[in-house]
């Protein structure tokens, strides 16, 4: 388990300082602790986050986005015609809804299953979170800057407190 306070200054060690998402249950203990001095602009769709932290990250800032699972299929087009092409990097961090063999909604299931395998075709290189969050950070971040594309981490329920 992950403490927000280390979940928090892991990225603002990294240098990420511009957030965006749409909230999620597993996300609520991140999303109510976004410390003072981080910006964190809501987002009512997902591709509307990505396209608002790619335009940060043209600006020279790291940035984030805080998504569910079924909100990648929401952005895909974004990322394989934008973000992918153009060398935008963004850290995606996604909640796995619908883990296989994890008790939840019914609406989950399918992109549960799925989600691992799209980010495989979608060559997006990604990492579970665990306890090693700040050294899984450090791997993504190095990635972002050194290939410049769009890096996951993926968040399950209970993970963050």
């Amino acid at each position: 388990m992950i403490t927000t306070n280390v979940f928090w200054d892991s990225l603002k060690k990294l240098g990420f300082n511009f957030f965006s998402g749409v909230p999620c249950s597993i996300l609520k203990p991140i999303l109510n602790s976004v410390p003072i001095d981080l910006l964190y602009i809501p987002a009512v769709r997902e591709d509307s986050a990505l396209g608002v932290c790619s335009g940060a990250s043209l600006s020279n800032k790291k940035s984030a986005i805080f998504i569910q699972n079924s909100g990648l299929g929401n952005i895909i087009n974004a990322l394989t015609s934008f973000n992918l092409i153009y060398k935008i990097p963004v850290l995606l961090v996604i909640t796995w809804r619908g883990e296989p063999g994890v008790p939840d909604a019914p609406e989950h299931d399918i992109m549960g299953k799925v989600m691992l395998p799209i980010l495989d075709i979608l060559e997006i290189k990604y990492k579970i979170i665990d306890d090693n969050f700040p050294k899984q950070l450090i791997w993504a971040d190095e990635i972002m800057v050194k290939e410049k594309v769009p890096v996951a981490l993926i968040i399950k329920e209970g993970v963050v407190k």
